[in-house]
Formats: C-alpha cells, sequence, structure tokens
C-alpha cells in the first residue's frame, strides 16, 4: 500500500472511525497515542474489523480512566504480563466461532495487541515468546518508551545504558543503568516463522507500511515503535518525532524488518551522527554527561551500535536471495 496521507486524513475526519479518540490522559507529546492511531488508520483503511489487547501502563490507565474511555473499537484491558495471551485466547475463539459457522466469514477481524516495554521486555515476555511459538495469527505492537513511565521511571530491559531511572540512578556508585538494552526484535525473530520489525513515530510511511505486512502476514507478527516518554525523556513536547529520527540517524534505533529468517533495512542514511548527539538532546542523560565515567560509556555505546549495524548489513546480505524459511 502507498501510504496516502491526504486519503487517510479524510477517510478519518471524524476521530470515532480510528478506534482511539481524543480526550484520553497521555501527556501532550506522547508517543504511545500516535503508535496506535497510525496503527488503526491503517487496518481501516484495509477493511478489517479491530480487536485490541492492551497491557496495563501508560497506555491503558490514561485511556480507560473509570468511567470513561477512549477507546471506540472492541478492546480488553490485561493485566501487565498477559496481553499475547489474550489477544491469542480471542484470536483462538474467532477461528473456532467461524469453523462452527457462528461468524460471517466474510467480515476478517485483525486482532492487536498493545503494550509498553515493561509488559514486553520483562513481565510479559514469557505469554509474547508462548503466543509466537503456538503460531496465533495476531500482531503485537511494543510502544517502546524505555523504562516503567506509568509508575515513575524505573529501569526496565529495554532502558539504554547511562540514563537515569529511579532504581538506578546515576551517582558516585553506579553512571545510571549499566547493562545494554535487550535486544527485543532478535529475540522474537529466533521464535521462526514470524514477522518482526522495528518502527518509529518519527518514520510515519515507514511504520504504516509495516503494520500493513504484519496484518497481511499468515502467523504472528511484532513490530517495536520507538515511542519517547517525553515526561521521563525529558524532552520537549513536540520533540518525540525529531528524537526518533535522530535515534535512526546515529544507529542507536536501526529500522529493518525479518520475515521468516530474511532480513531487511528498511532506512539507510547516507551518512551517521555519532550517538552523543542522540545523548545530549534528552535530559535523562543529563547526570552521566557530567560523570567522570561518561566518555567510557558513550564510546562503549558508540561501538556497540557500530557493530550492531555492521551485523545487521551482514544478515541482509547473507539472506537476500534465499527464501523464507
Amino acid at each position: 500500500m502507498a501510504i496516502n496521507i491526504k486519503q487517510l486524513t479524510k477517510e478519518f475526519s471524524d476521530p470515532l472511525s480510528i478506534g482511539i479518540t481524543s480526550g484520553h490522559r497521555l501527556c501532550p507529546g506522547c508517543a504511545a497515542p500516535m503508535t496506535v492511531k497510525m496503527a488503526l488508520m491503517v487496518a481501516k483503511h484495509l477493511g478489517y474489523e479491530v480487536v485490541v489487547g492492551l497491557a496495563t501502563g501508560c497506555l491503558e490507565v490514561s485511556t480507560t480512566i473509570y468511567p470513561y474511555t477512549a477507546w471506540s473499537i472492541p478492546y480488553i484491558h490485561n493485566a501487565f504480563e498477559n496481553a499475547a495471551s489474550t489477544i491469542a485466547g480471542v484470536e483462538t475463539a474467532y477461528r473456532a466461532l467461524k469453523k462452527k459457522g457462528k461468524l460471517p466469514v466474510d467480515k476478517p477481524i485483525k486482532f492487536i495487541a498493545f503494550a509498553g516495554d515493561g509488559g514486553t521486555y520483562d513481565i510479559g515476555l514469557q505469554a509474547l515468546s508462548g503466543a509466537v511459538e503456538r503460531n496465533h495469527n495476531f500482531l503485537y505492537i511494543l510502544y517502546d518508551n524505555e523504562g516503567y513511565m506509568n509508575t515513575g521511571n524505573q529501569r526496565s530491559g529495554s532502558t539504554p545504558p547511562g540514563s537515569e531511572t529511579t532504581t538506578a540512578p546515576v551517582g558516585k556508585a553506579i553512571p545510571g543503568k549499566l547493562q545494554l538494552k535487550k535486544n527485543i526484535v532478535e529475540i522474537v525473530a529466533a521464535h521462526e516463522n514470524v514477522y518482526a520489525a522495528t518502527a518509529t513515530v518519527g518514520e510515519p510511511f515507514d511504520y504504516m507500511n509495516k503494520v500493513e505486512k504484519a496484518l497481511k502476514f499468515e502467523g504472528p507478527s511484532f513490530i517495536a515503535v520507538l515511542s519517547p516518554c517525553v515526561r521521563f525523556w525529558r524532552i520537549p513536547e513536540d520533540a518525540a518525532p525529531s528524537i526518533t529520527k535522530l535515534a535512526v540517524e546515529t544507529k542507536y534505533w536501526p529500522l529493518y524488518e525479518v520475515e521468516k529468517g530474511v532480513y531487511r533495512i528498511t532506512k539507510k542514511p547516507r551518512s551517521f551522527k555519532p550517538i552523543r548527539e542522540f545523548i545530549e538532546k534528552q535530559g535523562r542523560f543529563r547526570n552521566l554527561l557530567k560523570h567522570p565515567d561518561a566518555d567510557r560509556i558513550i564510546s562503549e555505546l558508540q561501538d556497540y551500535v557500530d557493530k550492531r549495524w555492521e551485523r545487521l548489513l551482514a544478515l541482509e546480505e547473507a539472506t537476500r536471495d534465499k527464501p523464507a524459511r
């Protein structure tokens, strides 16, 4: 599908038609509702009805404050750990009802789970792995804000090294989080027979094209969307798209997809910027930049993203002419 913004704007001029409306209580500039809206617009544009499962987190608590809801489509609130299990169960029930002739076969329904990094990298990883391994036909979209932001900015498996969090503060004892960010896309891709990809809100065409591919994929699909938290990344309210563009330009968040073992990089910047530029744009790294170990940590992160990029290039080349497994 060639994304046509004017067409989509006209098609979804009524906010209720998208599936999630304005009036929620997410922070101004939060990338999570952008992540959701773009995905639902693609699904609706393709003619699908959508059922959403949503893990507990910022997106959930801010869109469903009793007795109000910002959702205008079938929606299931899940615990932190079981969004993938729930959406897999609903997808199974759908297939069973269709087989029994209790649902119309001409009304295609797609099942989308949304969850943050806490509910995906950490608490929900077991449920996600199980649902993918069982080959359920669903799309799991991770809005990755790199921490437990709903409960006050605690570190998660997604938090990058040197980032200031309440459970790994920058100080004399430690320079913030010490460990590298978990490579969740590679973990999901390793399950075989799966579509897995990265995306950002700053590259909407790339993201929406991947949503289309994921929805049409027969089997489990997964998209990790870099989704800045304005509050705890300490960035301006209008900076989420630009900071994610910088993440791509510094190799921090390469844009690529893995379809049944075949790698494809979907955006290759003509030139790259140093990772330090990405770090210096965010207040969450302010104390790191004052720390005696700052240069070492930034240098190690630069070395990591450089080597990961070279690895992606090698994987793309190695699988270019090979059929999907």
